[in-house]
């Protein structure tokens, strides 16, 4: 194989490939083809191609990444580059074109004007199979849109959960109606927004889509988006995949197996206290009292603020070994009077989740979870975000 390309047009489509390549090791060789897995992971398979293109794949366990780039292809061929290898000699090579070759006994050779650098590849054909990525059935969303959708329910989505369907976000496509939902046990978010969908399902059958996506997916997928709201994004579906076309870019995953969680029965409907607050005003005091709260006691974050309502003054308080702090604020408040504690990081990242100027939080008890809500809902939005106490500290 041998190919030319331009250093910065190819370190920016590297880029993006990057996602699951933070821990790599040295030990791709040769030899390791066989049964090296790690090895494989760590790197980007390059499929230089006759017509001039080389289409570069990067995958993990869970999720890839696929993009093609133009480049002048002398000698086709079909290997494996250590990632973090490649895109570091790259940065560090000088001129505008770099020439990459990979001869029989597997030696990768990137040359700039006087400067070489070898290194081991690997068999293209040892690569891992990637999932069909395209179907007859999905549909087209704006980029802006669905960004904006998952920043509000990012901040509750599990990793590490015993129940596989918790670490990840599971999501409902219908006519114009997007349903988002993520939940850690500790926090639950549950948004629901009319948008502009466009069909692409092959027969013309309506909309009606479930799925899970694992939450380290939509992480990556987030950092893909643009804001730009011409942009729209492609999605595919397979029963065990989803595929995300973005540009140029072809990111897809596996979805996870199972029956999400029946989130409408866990959410409490049936408050006795409610209280508006302005939430930037609230945010800020609690990000002050994270100066307190956040502190670290053998390896791990006391970040408990107590919170007492009465009347209409809500009072914000917490207390460590760093300090103590203290703040006022007035709200609007219906119900009882109430002393509740959270976990402040909790509490902030809830309140963060939505861009309303003030929200309604509807309380029962210092035992029970909490329900926060947009005071004033816009047309065709429906927002709502769960968290649950902890037990106060003497």
């Amino acid at each position: 194989m041998k190919v030319i390309f331009e250093r910065k047009k190819m370190i920016e489509a590297v880029t993006p490939l990057m996602f699951n390549k933070q821990k790599m090791t040295d030990s791709m060789s040769s030899s390791s083809s066989a049964g090296n897995k790690s090895s494989i992971i760590e790197g980007i398979l390059i499929d230089a191609r006759e017509d001039g293109v080389c289409v570069l794949t990067s995958v993990d366990v869970e999720k890839g990444v696929r993009l093609s780039v133009e480049t002048q292809v002398e000698e086709p061929g079909y290997y494996i580059i250590n990632a973090q290898k490649f895109i570091q000699t790259m940065r560090v090579m000088e001129g505008e074109f770099i020439t990459l070759t990979v001869d029989e006994n597997l030696q990768a050779c990137i040359s700039s004007g006087k400067s070489t650098h070898k290194m081991n590849a690997l068999k293209g054909e040892d690569f891992p199979a990637t999932p069909r990525l395209v179907t007859e059935d999905g549909f087209v969303i704006g980029q802006a849109v669905l960004k904006k959708m998952l920043s509000k329910i990012m901040h509750a989505m599990a990793y590490n959960d015993a129940r596989p369907v918790l670490n990840g976000c599971y999501f409902r496509v219908t006519e114009n109606r997007l349903l988002a939902v993520s939940c850690d046990t500790y926090k639950l978010a549950r948004c629901s927004s009319e948008v502009a969908i466009e069909n692409k399902n092959e027969d013309n059958s309506a909309l009606n889509f479930s799925f899970i996506v694992p939450s380290k997916t939509v992480g990556e997928l987030f950092r893909f988006l643009s804001d730009d709201e011409e942009k729209t994004v492609r999605v595919y579906m397979t029963r065990k995949n989803i595929v995300f076309q973005i540009g140029e870019i072809t990111f897809f995953s596996r979805l996870i197996d199972g029956q999400y969680i029946d989130y409408d029965r866990i959410i409490m409907n049936n408050h006795r206290i409610f209280m508006t607050v302005d939430r930037s005003n609230f945010v800020a005091a609690l990000e002050r009292a994270s100066l307190v709260t956040e502190e670290k006691v053998a390896g791990n974050m006391r970040a408990q603020v107590k919170l007492t309502l009465e009347e209409n003054l809500l009072k914000i308080s917490a207390i460590s070994t760093l300090g103590s702090t203290y703040d006022e604020l007035e709200v609007g408040h219906e119900g009882e009077n109430l002393v509740i504690s959270f976990n402040n990081r909790f509490l902030i990242d809830s309140l963060s989740a939505t861009d309303a100027e003030s929200v309604k939080i509807s309380m029962t008890s210092s035992l029970t979870g909490i329900n926060i809500e947009p005071e004033n809902a816009e047309d065709g939005v429906s927002e709502l975000f769960m968290l649950l106490p902890v037990r106060m500290r003497e």
